[in-house]
């Protein structure tokens, strides 16, 4: 990983972010690249990355932190006197510049995952014993997605796939749950092989975010030209 990779990696979570950078840990997490890497051999500091990025000095603030993000939605249900849907999220954010954007709350994934945590948050905190019970009483007959309102099948596990034929790489999903291995019957006139398998209990949307984050390399359809680095931070995921 060079110096010029680590850049382009720092602006694209940016943007997925809102345009906010990232700190250090949670890219790591986000990217699988370790300070190791850069720290005392590209930059003595990760301001300093920040800044030869692109990112002005009144820009470099700490990303919001997950306990900042349940606080603001719990926030926002005692104020609506329910729990918030993704237009009242938006609207929000058009009117509140404190508030973060629907990007940020992606990383909780589904609706139902961002209320269990907001759940847990509120639990024993004076001010939100309403909004304890609102998460409470929340039971969906679906998942839907915080952002998108995409509706998902409820409990399914499968697997979001690589496989590689040519010099070209195929990211698709399976939601065949509950078998040990999976096979990926496709007309191709090379042979095609299964290069990673990251298990989840969202096919839908990690696929679509791997869809999203390897955009710029996208040929046709489903596949995609990826370097061998990005082909690594994919097989660094087991499950999300």
């Amino acid at each position: 990983m060079n110096k010029e990779e680590i850049l382009r990696e720092i602006r694209r979570t940016a943007e997925a972010n809102g345009g906010l950078p990232l700190g250090s840990r949670r890219f790591e997490t986000e990217t699988g690249i370790k300070d190791t890497e850069w720290l005392g051999k590209l930059w003595a500091r990760w301001s300093d990355a920040l800044r030869e990025a692109g990112f002005a000095p009144n820009q470099l603030r700490v990303a919001y932190e997950s306990v900042d993000v349940l606080e603001k939605y719990a926030t926002l249900a005692r104020e609506l006197g329910r729990l918030p849907t993704a237009n009242d999220m938006r609207l929000k954010d058009r009117r509140d510049p404190t508030f973060p954007t629907l990007r940020v709350f992606d990383r909780f994934g589904t609706k139902e995952r961002l209320v269990q945590q907001v759940a847990e948050f509120c639990r024993g905190r004076d001010g939100f014993e309403a909004v304890a019970k609102m998460c409470e009483q929340y039971v969906p007959s679906k998942r839907v997605h915080v952002a998108t309102g995409a509706v998902e099948s409820e409990g399914e596990i499968g697997f979001v796939y690589l496989v590689k034929s040519g010099r070209f790489y195929k990211i698709g999903m399976s939601n065949a749950a509950g078998r040990r291995e999976y096979e990926i019957a496709i007309q191709l006139p090379e042979k095609a092989k299964t290069v990673h398998l990251i298990r989840t209990d969202d096919p839908r949307g990690i696929e679509a975010y791997w869809h999203k984050r390897f955009e710029a390399k996208r040929k046709n359809g489903e596949w995609f030209d990826l370097s061998a680095a990005e082909v690594a931070i994919f097989k660094r995921r087991k499950f999300m």
